[in-house]
């Protein structure tokens, strides 16, 4: 797997993602500063990691939707590219139009750092293939502005189309309908508030982030 991790000022889980990326890919992958205006050539997915990118100044992932390498995210996305955006990466994602929706302050004003149990929703995408639609699956969330929002014409366009990867079992943050992750209309580009990255090794007290980046390989692998 030839990955390449986009790094802002303000990242702190590029690292976290990189070391995933490599376990399961076999590859160091490429680590690309927000300045850059190209992608290196022959990836085969984008990490946009966590963090507080620009310290969130204006709204968290609004100045990074501006940069030059996210303008280059989306056309990669454009051209069916596979884009992971975790967290704050998932902010970006949706502020740079990539993903639809907002991601909002959390209700109740508190930051959220803690282990929780999601609702597998979807097996159809790259991402989910090797888990099964229903099933529960334990990863760590770390964010104060992962409420995430959507008019009435765009959730119901995701749930008519089966594009929520994943939904909090129970309401952490206030997001609508419990979402915690959700699909590109093409369905390779996932966009999740939890940390997957952090759920790899036993070490970290659970390994359910690990089927995420198997099905990444798996997909790749049958592509």
């Amino acid at each position: 797997m030839r990955a390449a991790v986009i790094v802002f000022p303000g990242s702190n889980c590029d690292r976290d993602l990189a070391v995933a990326f490599e376990a399961f890919g076999g590859q160091k992958p490429a680590m690309v500063w927000h300045k850059d205006t190209e992608l290196p050539a022959g990836i085969d997915i984008v990490g946009v990691p966590g963090g507080f990118s620009h310290g969130d100044y204006l709204r968290c992932g609004a100045i990074a939707a501006q940069a030059p390498i996210t303008r280059a995210v989306a056309d990669f996305a454009a051209r069916g590219g596979m884009v992971l955006g975790i967290c704050n990466g998932f902010q970006v994602l949706t502020e740079s139009g990539i993903l639809p929706g907002a991601l909002m302050r959390n209700a109740g004003i508190k930051f959220v750092c803690k282990p929780v149990p999601l609702e597998v929703v979807t097996a159809d995408s790259p991402f989910t293939a090797d888990l099964e639609a229903g099933s529960r699956i334990e990863i760590p969330v770390s964010h104060h502005d992962g409420n995430y929002f959507a008019d009435a014409e765009v959730l119901a366009r995701l749930k008519g189309e089966n594009r929520i990867a994943f939904r909090y079992a129970s309401d952490i943050n206030g997001s609508m309908d419990r979402i915690a992750g959700v699909l590109s209309e093409n369905r390779r580009v996932l966009g999740m508030m939890p940390h997957p990255e952090r759920a790899i090794d036993p070490l970290h007290g659970g390994t359910d982030g690990a089927a995420i980046f198997s099905s990444i390989m798996s997909s790749l692998a049958t592509a």
